[in-house]
C-alpha cells in the first residue's frame, strides 16, 4: 500500500515536468494510512473510491487538453486522454477513463498475484 512520501514523490515528478494535480481518488485505507500529512494534496478535494489515483492535467493549448489518470499501486500505471473542461460530458469522460484504469489495474493485479498460467489472466503483463 502507498505512503504519504511516495505520493508526494509522484506529485512531485508530475509537477516537474508541467503537470497539474487537479484530483484524487483514495481508497479508506490509504485515507487511513497517510492521515492528514502535511498537506499532502494541497486545496485538492479528496473522492473516496475503491482504487487510490491521481489526475493530472496540463494547461490546453486550444480546446481539450491533456488529462492523465495515476493508479497509485504497484505496479505504476497511467491512462492518458485529451479531454475539453467545457464539453457538457467531461465529467462522463472523466468517469470513463476511472473505470478503465479500475479494470486495467484489476488485471495486471490478478496477473500478477495469480500463478495461473492462463493467458486470459495476463491481460496486461
Amino acid at each position: 500500500m502507498i505512503d504519504a512520501d511516495t505520493i508526494a514523490e509522484i506529485i512531485a515528478t508530475y509537477q516537474k515536468h508541467g503537470w497539474i494535480l487537479r484530483r484524487v481518488l483514495l481508497s479508506a485505507a490509504v485515507k487511513e494510512k497517510i492521515g492528514h500529512k502535511n498537506n499532502l494534496f494541497g486545496k485538492i478535494q479528496v473522492a473516496d473510491s475503491d482504487m487510490d489515483a491521481a489526475w493530472f492535467s496540463r494547461p490546453p493549448k486550444s480546446g481539450g487538453g491533456p488529462w492523465e489518470i495515476r493508479y497509485l499501486g504497484d505496479p505504476p500505471f497511467a491512462l492518458l486522454e485529451n479531454l475539453d473542461e467545457t464539453d457538457a460530458e467531461f465529467e462522463n469522460a472523466l468517469r470513463d477513463v476511472e473505470s478503465r484504469l479500475s479494470r486495467a489495474t484489476a488485471a495486471q493485479r490478478i496477473g500478477l498475484t495469480s500463478a495461473s498460467t492462463d493467458s486470459k489472466l495476463n491481460i496486461l503483463t
